[in-house]
C-alpha cells in the first residue's frame, strides 16, 4: 500500500534517486518497482538469530557491514513508514539529514527529524501513506497501487494461464489469523457456482504455510479449482493475479493486489477492515459492521467469527455478477 510513495517523490524531485530498505519476505515486490533506483535489504532473522545465539562478534560484524551498504548513498530524505522502533532505528542508521517518522511510537520518535501522525481518511486504501505524502508536499492525484514484475514472473504466470484457455478466476483464501478467514466450505461452494457460471477454474493462491487449508478446499471443490498454494514465488503470484478475469480475496497482501492491477477484485473483510474504497470502481468490500467488529487481534465471539460467517456465497456472487457480468465474461 506505499507502493505509490516513491512515485509521487519522482514527480517532485524528478532526479532523486529513491532507495528502499526491506526485509527479506517483502524485497521482491519493490525489486522491480520503476521509481525505485536500489533496494537493500535488513537480514532481520540473521540478526535474531546470531542475537539469541549470543554471537555478539558476528552480529557486530554484520551490522556494520550493513550499515556500510546502506550509506552507499548519501540521503537528504529518509521516510520511516512504519514509525516502530527497529524501523526507527534502521531510518537512523541511513545518516540521512531529515528523518520523518509516521506515527513514531515505541520510543522512535527521537530518532527523527520530524514526525506526522497516521491521518487522512481511513475509508480509502493507503490512507495514512497519502496523508504522509500530502503532509510532505507531494502530487496525489493518481497515487495507486503498484507492483513491478520481471520476465521470470510474467513467463511463470502465463504457465498457468496456458491450463485455462478460457481464462481464470483468482481467489486468495488465506492469511496469517483465523479471525480473517472465510469459511473453507464456502470457497468449495463458491468455485463451482462460478464454474457454472462463467465456464472458468478458481485458481488458489497463497504460501506454503496455506497448503493444508488449500488441500482440503479443493478436495472439497474437486475439478473447478486449479490449487497453486506454495507453488509461486510472491511475485508470480502477483503475475498471476495480473492476469485474471477477477479476484476474490480476504485481507491478506495478495488480494491487495487485484486493485494495484486493476483486476476486478470482491474483498472480504470481518474483523479487519483497512479499507472500504480502493479509488477503483471495479473493487468492493464485503464488510458486516457488526457491534463487535473490526475487533482486530482481540476476538470477543469464542471462535464463531459471525463477522465472515454471517458473508454467504450468494452475497460474494452477487457482487461478483456486477463486476463482471455472465454475459459480458462469455464473449
Amino acid at each position: 500500500m506505499a507502493s505509490p510513495l516513491p512515485g509521487a517523490i519522482r514527480r517532485r524531485w524528478p532526479d532523486a534517486r529513491i532507495t528502499w530498505l526491506i526485509e527479506p519476505g517483502a524485497a521482491p515486490l519493490v525489486a522491480c518497482h520503476p521509481f525505485v533506483d536500489r533496494v537493500v535489504v535488513w537480514p532481520k532473522a540473521r540478526w535474531l538469530a546470531w542475537l539469541k545465539g549470543f554471537r555478539w562478534l558476528r552480529l557486530g560484524r554484520d551490522v556494520v557491514r550493513f550499515v556500510r551498504e546502506l550509506r552507499q548513498e548519501r540521503y537528504d530524505l529518509a521516510l520511516d513508514l512504519q514509525g516502530l522502533l527497529k524501523s526507527g532505528v534502521l531510518t537512523r542508521l541511513s545518516g540521512a539529514r531529515e528523518r520523518v517518522g509516521l506515527g513514531s511510537r515505541e520510543g522512535s520518535h527521537l530518532l527523527m527529524t520530524r514526525v506526522v501522525t497516521r491521518g487522512g481518511d481511513n475509508r480509502l486504501i493507503g490512507s495514512e501513506y497519502r496523508h504522509l505524502a500530502q503532509e510532505l508536499g507531494l502530487e496525489v492525484g493518481d497515487f495507486r497501487m503498484g507492483v513491478g514484475l520481471s520476465e521470470a514472473d510474467r513467463q511463470a504466470a502465463a504457465s498457468v494461464a496456458q491450463g485455462h484457455p478460457r481464462g481464470y478466476l483468482v481467489a486468495c483464501p488465506f492469511t496469517t489469523r483465523p479471525q480473517k478467514h472465510w469459511v473453507e466450505s464456502y470457497w468449495a461452494e463458491l468455485a463451482s457456482r462460478l464454474r457454472e457460471r462463467y465456464g472458468m477454474r478458481l485458481v488458489l493462491l497463497g504460501g506454503p504455510d496455506d497448503r493444508a487449508a488449500a488441500d482440503r478446499i479443493a478436495a472439497r471443490a474437486g475439478e473447478v479449482v486449479d490449487n497453486r498454494v506454495g507453488e509461486t514465488s510472491l511475485t508470480e503470484a502477483a503475475a498471476v493475479i495480473a492476469g485474471a478475469r477477477l479476484l476474490v480475496g480476504v485481507d491478506t497482501g495478495l488480494t491487495h493486489m487485484g486493485p494495484a492491477f486493476n483486476v476486478p477484485t470482491v474483498a472480504l473483510f470481518g474483523s479487519t477492515c483497512p479499507y472500504l474504497d480502493t479509488g477503483r470502481e471495479n473493487t468492493t468490500v464485503i464488510y458486516h459492521d457488526l457491534p463487535c467488529a473490526p475487533c482486530k487481534r482481540n476476538p470477543t465471539c469464542n471462535g464463531r467469527f459471525d463477522c465472515l460467517t454471517g458473508i454467504t456465497v450468494d452475497e460474494v456472487l452477487a457482487e461478483v455478477e456486477r463486476l463482471l457480468p455472465a454475459k459480458e465474461a462469455s464473449r
